[in-house]
């Protein structure tokens, strides 16, 4: 790689940079004294004086800092079990909003609650009805595509005069070379190269491309990296971007509160004493460095319309690259990034894990796992609207967290949760976080193959990190190639194939 790998064009545009986490630094270095000051479960004089002559120091708001010291000891206190006592303090601070629910007195509300374990009651007939109904079902029930006949057998005709059916059947199976050769030749007979380019990369990846299609695609194939004209925008992100399993109102709502779990996750670090610290040394500057996956990853961000987290080289780290919370959160590169990488595959990895510092996601790199995301959920809920009937068990896990919680959030985003609950409701009150989960992870890896425009460089990372699930992971992003969303995608951004470029 030479030192203008990672380099927009002249006439690359900058367009919104947004989707990152917005934290305050100044707040954080409060929490971390904060912190120290409640390890031994006692607030003396002292100790209060030492705060408030910080607070005025860097010039923050005290009763908002009031807030965030509330959410801190219910944080602390249900993880410890214990009760900190303040003994500079008359008066303790308010309670939350949020608290733990007790049975319903009046007529209404108890109306209410019957009606809802009525609808409860009928919701379970009916999945059962269904299950009853679909096992009678002989033929695949495909509900993405309504009205759609069922997937024929391999070796049957393909009808190469219909755009719909053959994108229906890759959808169905990306791996179908019959129906990639008919749309091959079906773009190529409406004349747009870049589809048809696409399908190319598809067929050549599976190693079945013909003559004229292996021409094609190694006609257009650039030999270095993409160089758009503009950046993906917020609507391309949600529109084209997003996997269609990404529930967005679900993103939604982790996004109000993703700010608050963040100092939730750096307080019980600390406490563990697990939180990791980076050697200032290895901090790179990413207009300055040399190191090529430094630069990609600034190069990457500009992209995709966000902003690079601080970047740490550290050969030490054995992985590709892992988020290290902090405020702002940092990225640290591994041995396995800084060396015997291509630039494909550095731009797959760079755009991968900068899709997972959206504020919509990022939620996920600081709780992996589904059962914490649910808590974290229902506590966002619960906080839009205080009287969300929860079960006794689920409350003795939700409380808590919604108490350290809510007074970290302004107003506003308070007001935000409430209309995220109606609109939830609205929309069924339902979902499925372990979905949500893969899709998030489907998401990222369509911007990370948006960036390396190779599905190669995206088979190695996924063949060195999890072969196991290989083949599920390369089957989506197939799809996501051949589909009019990576169509609209690369036009929007400016890498698109002109037609003209055939002759």
């Amino acid at each position: 790689m030479n030192d203008a790998t990672f380099e927009h064009s002249q006439r690359f545009e900058l367009g919104e940079v947004t989707g990152n986490v917005r934290l305050g630094k100044l707040e954080a270095m409060y929490e971390e004294l904060y912190a120290e000051v409640i390890e031994d479960g006692i607030i003396t004089q002292d100790e209060r004086n030492q705060l408030d002559k910080m607070a005025d120091s860097l010039g923050l708001d005290r009763a908002r800092l009031r807030r965030l010291e509330q959410a801190l000891q219910a944080a602390y206190e249900a993880r410890n079990r214990v009760v900190i006592k303040d003994l500079s303090m008359d008066d303790s601070p308010p309670p939350a909003t949020i608290m733990p629910l007790e049975p319903a007195t009046d007529q209404r509300t108890m109306a209410l609650e019957r009606r809802i374990k009525f609808l409860e009651s009928r919701l379970h007939e009916l999945e059962h009805e269904l299950e009853d109904a679909r096992a009678n079902i002989s033929v695949e029930v495909d509900f993405s595509d309504h009205g759609a006949a069922a997937v024929p057998a391999p070796g049957s005709d393909v009808p190469d005069e219909d755009p719909a059916e053959l994108a229906r059947r890759v959808r169905h199976d990306p791996r179908d070379d019959g129906s990639l050769h008919a749309l091959f030749r079906l773009y190529k007979k409406g004349g747009d190269l870049d589809r048809q380019w696409c399908v190319a990369q598809v067929l050549a990846y599976l190693g079945v491309a013909n003559g004229e299609e292996q021409e094609v695609y190694g006609r257009h194939k650039e030999a270095a990296l993409i160089r758009p004209s503009g950046s993906v925008t917020q609507e391309a992100w949600r529109r084209l971007v997003f996997h269609p399993e990404e529930e967005p109102l679900v993103g939604e709502i982790f996004a109000v509160v993703v700010s608050a779990v963040l100092i939730g996750r750096l307080s019980a670090l600390r406490r563990d004493k697990q939180l990791v610290k980076l050697d200032p040394a290895r901090k790179q500057d990413p207009v300055k460095t040399t190191i090529q996956a430094v630069r990609c990853f600034h190069w990457a961000a500009s992209i995709l319309g966000m902003q690079s987290p601080p970047l740490y080289a550290d050969p030490d780290y054995p992985g590709f690259v892992e988020m290290v919370p902090g405020v702002p959160p940092s990225s640290r590169i591994g041995a396995t990034a800084l060396a015997g990488r291509s630039a494909a595959e550095l731009a797959f990895l760079a755009g991968r894990h900068l899709a997972c510092y959206r504020e919509e996601h990022f939620v996920k790199l600081l709780v992996p796992s589904a059962r914490g995301l649910e808590d974290i959920f229902l506590a966002a809920l619960s906080i839009g609207n205080p009287g969300l009937p929860l079960s006794a068990q689920v409350k003795q896990l939700v409380v808590p967290i919604a108490n350290a919680i809510e007074p970290i959030l302004e107003p506003q985003s308070v007001d935000r949760l409430r209309g995220h609950f109606l609109r939830f409701v609205e929309e069924g009150g339902r979902t499925n976080l372990q979905r949500w989960t893969t899709s998030v992870d489907r998401t990222c890896a369509r911007a990370g193959l948006l960036l390396a425009n190779d599905l190669k460089a995206a088979h190695s990372v996924f063949a060195l990190e999890d072969p196991t699930h290989l083949g599920e992971k390369m089957d989506d992003l197939m799809s996501f190639v051949v589909s009019d969303r990576y169509g609209k995608l690369r036009k929007q951004i400016g890498i698109a194939i002109a037609p003209a470029s055939a002759s």
